[in-house]
């Protein structure tokens, strides 16, 4: 990757954890989860070491406690879990490979260890009914009065197992709010959906942030965050001269 174009600048970075309106402990982790989906898990060690330097967004710089360091290392890990429901399993393993790298051994959790997230208890002593009915209860607390509508879109849509597979990634991924929040979550989805260039579902999660309890100036923040990165990636806006290539066809949703 040393063609690349450096992404996760000193300069980039003070910008996005200075942003006005960004709620505390977020902008490192929708940052990692933006760098996941541009396929720039090289750049993920960046922003965690800037993170555990500067702290989650506080005002001053100064170091953050073990706690706090625990708190960013498990959050980022959770993010570029939860970001694989929205670009894929194999761009989340190298990012979080990545991360493991640079991550001081106490702040990692290993298997010996348990899990932060409980997922290993959702998946082996958990009824299967009750996962997914946490995850059909998140899906409609987040799209709403639509919900039977897009929902009804992927069981019709050629096939049923795209309902399926969407109540499966809903109930074990994404439901799970043990380390990111409802609201947190969607800041996740919408940190993977941009660089994708989804409109249709980016609308949704958009919508979704509000439905969570996250403000108008705090989603468009965490939006302009994740479009300065993308833009510092090389995405730019495609036209009629430049057809395809890596960009977007139109621009981002925004509220």
């Amino acid at each position: 990757m040393n063609n690349l174009p450096c992404i996760a600048t000193p300069t980039l970075l003070t910008s996005i954890r200075s942003r006005p309106n960004l709620p505390a402990h977020t902008w490192y982790f929708i940052a990692a989860a933006t760098l996941s989906q541009l396929n720039r898990p090289d750049e993920i060690p960046k922003v965690y070491q800037f993170a555990l330097k500067h702290g989650p967004g506080r005002a001053d710089d100064a170091a953050p406690s073990h706690e706090e360091k625990l708190r960013i290392s498990r959050r980022m890990r959770e993010a570029l879990v939860k970001v694989s429901a929205i670009g894929g399993v194999p761009r989340t393993i190298n990012a979080l490979l990545e991360l493991k790298n640079v991550t001081p051994e106490e702040l990692l959790d290993e298997p010996q260890s348990p899990s932060p997230t409980g997922r290993p208890n959702d998946i082996y002593n958990s009824p299967v009914s009750q996962i997914l009915q946490r995850g059909q209860t998140f899906f409609e607390s987040l799209y709403g009065k639509i919900t039977k509508r897009v929902m009804g879109q992927m069981d019709q849509s050629g096939t049923e197992d795209l309902g399926l597979v969407a109540r499966l990634v809903y109930g074990y991924i994404l439901s799970n709010t043990s380390v990111l929040n409802a609201v947190e979550t969607s800041f996740v989805a919408i940190a993977g959906l941009i660089p994708l260039d989804v409109n249709p579902q980016l609308k949704g999660h958009l919508r979704g942030a509000l439905n969570g309890g996250a403000t108008v100036d705090e989603v468009k923040a965490v939006r302009s965050i994740v479009m300065e990165i993308c833009l510092a990636s090389g995405m730019k806006m495609l036209d009629e001269s430049t057809p395809a290539g890596f960009g977007w066809r139109v621009e981002p949703a925004d509220l």
